[in-house]
């Protein structure tokens, strides 16, 4: 396997990490705050339906992630409904909005545009161009740095920036600002705070919003960065991939850039069977290594990782004592 190679599947690697990043960083500051959160998966799929349908009909790209930031941020409202204020079971919550998502995305796909439950194909400003970084023509020709600038760094759309600065700003939020603390001590151990004369439910609700809005980022990424519309489940499995990558990155930021960046590369070596095919000595199946995520998702989630403990408080409703 040539240099160049190397860069065009750690290209791929980025690009396919982004949506799993930002939905890990969307379950990390629910789960945070102490409620699970499996919803994740209809929240992307909610955004991507949406975000490609307004943004056909608008010929805007960014009318288009508005509306699926609205549409999933409706999700949240919903999931913090019926786990915060009803206190209902959060992870039964989580699967009937990912069973709506599932359902509802195509029903109105085919009602508004009769394609089989898809959206016609975007083209133009109704999706995210790739941006040039700057100076990444003149250092193109430097030996190794020039390629890893201009071929792997620059050429993205700016929602795969977004994704890689939502990391170091998850984690400033989280452990260096009064609201992260706050929202911490909500997961561990919810009397406390509140005692300390802050609200939980506030909080609670704070962190689901945030999940909501990245959430909503992750699904517009996918319909219109990553692919030209919206198809049926085009998800496919990504919010529970997402969630796995949380338990492997032990509910911390710059972990969980590591996990979905090692996700994305198993997606992208997917994608090229003839760089598997020259690393292994043996013909692999396709489907095998179409299958290789969810492998992992199924090992990360039986324990294999190591011990990831979850915030105390994780998936128990509050109850206010009187």
């Amino acid at each position: 396997m040539d240099f160049s190679t190397l860069i065009q599947i750690l290209d791929s690697t980025l690009r396919l990490a982004t949506p799993l990043l930002l939905a890990c960083l969307a379950g990390l500051f629910s789960e945070r705050s102490g409620i699970f959160d499996i919803g994740l998966e209809a929240k992307m799929l909610i955004a991507a339906f949406f975000s490609a349908a307004v943004a056909y009909d608008s010929g805007s790209v960014w009318l288009g992630l508005l509306a699926g930031i609205a549409a999933s941020m409706v999700f949240a409202a919903i999931h913090g409904v019926a786990s915060i204020t009803f206190r209902g079971n959060q992870l039964i919550s989580g699967v009937a909005l990912n069973f709506l998502a599932s359902g509802m995305t195509v029903l109105i796909a085919q009602n508004w545009f009769q394609q089989g439950g898809r959206t016609p194909s975007l083209l133009g400003k109704a999706r995210f161009e790739p941006l040039t970084l700057p100076f990444a023509d003149a250092l193109k020709d430097v030996p190794i740095l020039g390629p890893l600038y201009s071929d792997l760094l620059s050429g993205h759309s700016i929602l795969v920036y977004v994704a890689l600065l939502a990391v170091p700003a998850s984690w400033w939020v989280l452990f260096r600002t009064r609201f992260g603390l706050r929202l911490r001590a909500v997961g561990e151990n919810p009397a406390a705070v509140d005692t300390a004369g802050v609200s939980v439910i506030g909080l609670r609700y704070a962190a689901v919003a945030i999940a909501g809005l990245l959430c909503g980022i992750a699904g517009a990424y996918l319909a219109t960065g990553l692919q030209a519309g919206f198809v049926k489940d085009m998800t496919a499995g990504r919010g529970y991939i997402a969630l796995a990558a949380l338990i492997f990155a032990k509910w911390r930021p710059w972990y969980a850039l590591g996990a979905c960046l090692l996700f994305g590369l198993l997606q992208a070596l997917a994608l090229r069977t003839d760089v598997v095919a020259a690393i292994f000595p043996f013909k692999m199946p396709v489907q095998l290594l179409d299958s290789l995520p969810y492998i992992l998702t199924v090992v990360i989630l039986a324990g294999f990782v190591g011990k990831a403990i979850p915030p105390r408080a994780g998936g128990e409703p509050y109850v206010k004592e009187r």
